[in-house]
């Protein structure tokens, strides 16, 4: 019997259930090494020492540690710049294949494929499968194969697939839905190997975070009353399941089932999720720029000072500084607030959108590049499928429709109505006007530079 063992390389993909690459390796029947690298070129661009992104994936890894030991085996954890990982491990394992779930990042596809190089060099197959999303790439297309950059018509493509090939209209019942595997199916699967060390925080140049993290379980109350609920932020109404999506604790399957079953618009929200990350996969220049080439004339005033007052909730407009003061203090935003937020910085203020977009990527507990680039160049105008130009969120409409009494303004901004709380600081009218002329400058300049 052959001692090659199979490599299951966790990444964004953090459970031992309905995950596609263990499930395939489950199948190969090779005795299974699970693996997880602290990505050392990822970890020191973190500016925050506790970040809590890091230490919610500590403890997931560490849980998974346990059940790994429990059921025979054990999670080797590496701390590196993974090229360098990957060296050592063919020296320390016999491997045959190596089973991963892709992950559709620019930085993500070249780390994969040096990796990939690397293996081949020594004979070692790398194999990697959809798990992240429900559609990816060119899944679905147009008619003539190009990819959709407008949501609506993506979505319903979206829906149909889902029902390609089945006898059921029920989307639940869908083959893309239903899960790969139970974890109890390791039991006899793994490679027996003595106690392996786990890094701590510590030795990566961490501190555990004490930022509380949002339950992955959801009441089904709660996504049967999203359409109704989910605009008012003074309401536990929305599900906080960023988190566990983009590292994987859950399923997207499963969460997809059972919107599809209970509520149609928080199914549109995990739709919404693939065609992000879609875009980005075709379009990987909206990393750096715009989406739509002619933004890239506007000219933002980048006032520092606004920037610093937006970041901390102290720019008189009390829905703004609601949602900011949320996000600083919880790793959260709720997504109402976060487009009038978001609007706020890029047109209100006419700050580059991409400083805005830093600032979440640093904050957010749920931040996904994917969907965080996706939804600042909505709210900018500039990207697909956006928000035009001239649709300027009006914060204080906002806060009268969403938030009529107050409540979760008075609960991040306490001192709101007193003489402690700031004037606004530009005028809502100006500003808009400001905004408009500025745009219409820069698209004007862009129809005459690219013709």
């Amino acid at each position: 019997m052959s001692n090659k063992i199979s490599i299951f390389w966790l990444r964004r993909d953090l459970r031992l259930s309905d995950n596609h690459a263990l499930a395939k390796a489950i199948e190969n029947g090779n005795k299974i090494q699970a693996l997880f690298i602290f990505d050392e070129n990822i970890l020191t661009k973190l500016a925050d020492k506790k970040d809590a992104r890091l230490s919610f994936i500590h403890d997931q890894l560490w849980s998974l540690k346990q059940k790994l030991i429990n059921y025979g085996g054990d999670l080797d954890c590496k701390y590196g710049k993974p090229i360098n990982v990957w060296k050592k491990l063919i020296k320390e394992y016999e491997i045959s294949e190596v089973y991963a779930n892709k992950d559709y990042e620019p930085y993500a596809l070249e780390r994969d494929d040096s990796v990939k190089k690397l293996l081949r060099k020594k004979n070692i197959n790398f194999h990697t499968y959809k798990d992240h999303v429900i559609f990816e790439k060119d899944e679905v297309t147009k008619d003539d194969g190009l990819p959709y950059t407008v949501f609506t018509p993506y979505s319903r493509k979206w829906r149909k697939k889902l029902l390609e090939g089945s006898n059921t209209k029920f989307l639940k019942k869908s083959k893309y839905l239903k899960a790969y595997n139970k974890e109890e199916e390791l039991k006899g699967q793994l490679h027996e190997i003595d106690s392996l060390k786990f890094p701590s925080l510590k030795s990566m140049g961490f501190e555990k975070s004490t930022l509380p993290i949002p339950s992955a379980v959801v009441k089904r109350g709660t996504i049967r009353k999203y359409t109704e609920n989910r605009n008012f932020p003074a309401l536990d109404a929305t599900s906080k399941l960023g988190i566990h999506f983009r590292f994987g604790t859950i399923s997207i399957r499963e969460k997809a089932r059972v919107a599809s079953e209970l509520n149609e618009t928080f199914l549109n929200e995990l739709i919404w999720r693939d065609f992000y990350s879609m875009i980005l996969f075709h379009f990987p220049h909206v990393v750096e720029n715009p989406f739509r080439k002619k933004y890239e004339f506007i000219e933002w005033t980048n006032n520092e000072t606004h920037y610093k007052l937006w970041q901390e909730g102290k720019t008189g407009y009390p829905l703004v500084d609601a949602g900011m003061r949320e996000l600083n203090n919880t790793g959260f935003m709720h997504n109402r607030v976060r487009m009038v937020v978001a609007s706020f910085l890029s047109k209100h203020l006419l700050l580059d959108y991409r400083w805005g977009e830093a600032y979440f990527a640093e904050k957010l507990l749920d931040f996904d590049l994917a969907s965080n680039n996706g939804g600042w160049q909505w709210a900018a105008g500039c990207g697909t499928d956006a928000a035009p130009y001239f649709r300027i969120f009006n914060p204080t409409s906002q806060q009268q429709k969403f938030d009529k009494t107050f409540e979760y303004i008075k609960k991040w901004v306490p001192e709101y109505g007193t003489d402690d709380y700031p004037q606004p600081i530009v005028d809502h009218k100006t500003a808009r006007e400001k905004c408009l002329a500025t745009y219409k400058i820069g698209l004007e300049k862009a129809s005459k530079a690219l013709v």
